[in-house]
């Protein structure tokens, strides 16, 4: 459960367990980190995982999906079309038809408990700063942060999705659910996506390679290296006044490497 998972999971462990559920099912794609994560919390907190893949099963199965179901997570595929309306009545009643109940958690684990969970980030850092930048893929750690800055610094996101303009509704609508005001100190970059979500060039990849080089950091291309490249590009076209501290938030993502490798190689 590294960088953003166990702030986004915390509380709803706390949720599940409080109401007596014993059965944590969620949703992602075939290289998911939040898939990985909850696989990993359901067997360190004695709880049953349930996951729903998009897609079509292929064996052997990838790191991500080996990891899952070695920490016992039960693994459930469905069609794309599907996938699409996983969170309608439709889909919900037949999951529960085929599992029982179930504490559900939303594809990439954002709901208004990770928000209350990721805006403890805030606290936990030590530093001055004027920045705090995280990647964003369902906005859900950057209205987090947004929340537990109060208005004060600045917090920036960089879409990890191509065409995410949605985001910024999306980080309204967290912070809306979460009884939180509108706040202005904050922005997401469209511009680092690099053609969409898990896609990379030579660019990015070379970046990834030499960041971790130079600064012993392990960091992947899907997420921290898209946003990492963000910083450094803004920084050197000026967009950042000169003195100013900026937090980078590593959201974790490392297990996506070996699938990474695998597809690779594939």
């Amino acid at each position: 459960m590294s960088g953003n998972k166990w702030h986004k999971l915390k509380y709803n462990i706390h949720k599940a367990k409080n109401e007596g559920i014993d059965t944590l099912l969620t949703f992602g794609g075939a290289y998911s980190n939040h898939i990985y994560a909850v696989a990993a919390a359901g067997k360190i907190f004695n709880l049953r995982t349930i996951g729903i893949i998009r897609g079509e099963e292929h064996l052997p199965l990838n790191p991500t999906l080996s990891f899952a179901v070695e920490n016992g997570m039960k693994i459930y595929y469905i069609d794309r079309k599907s996938y699409r309306k996983k969170e309608s009545s439709e889909i919900i009643n037949q999951l529960q038809q085929e599992f029982g109940d179930f504490y559900l958690l939303p594809e990439g684990g954002t709901n208004e408990l990770a928000i209350k969970g990721c805006s403890e980030i805030i606290s936990k850092i030590d530093i001055d700063f004027d920045y705090i930048c995280c990647p964003c893929g369902t906005s859900g750690t950057l209205a987090g942060l947004i929340s537990g800055l109060k208005g004060n610094k600045f917090a920036l996101g960089f879409a990890v999705l191509k065409g995410a303009s949605f985001l910024k509704d999306n980080v309204n609508s967290l912070l809306k659910n979460f009884n939180e005001s509108s706040f202005p100190n904050w922005d997401v970059n469209l511009d680092y996506h690099f053609g969409g979500y898990a896609r990379t060039n030579s660019i990015l990849l070379d970046f990834v390679i030499r960041f971790t080089s130079i600064t012993k950091i392990p960091i992947e291309p899907i997420y921290t290296g898209k946003m990492l490249f963000g910083i450094y590009d803004l920084a050197e076209k000026g967009f950042f006044e000169e003195g100013i501290q900026i937090i980078a938030v590593h959201t974790g993502g490392l297990q996506g490497l070996k699938g990474l490798t695998s597809r690779t190689r594939g």
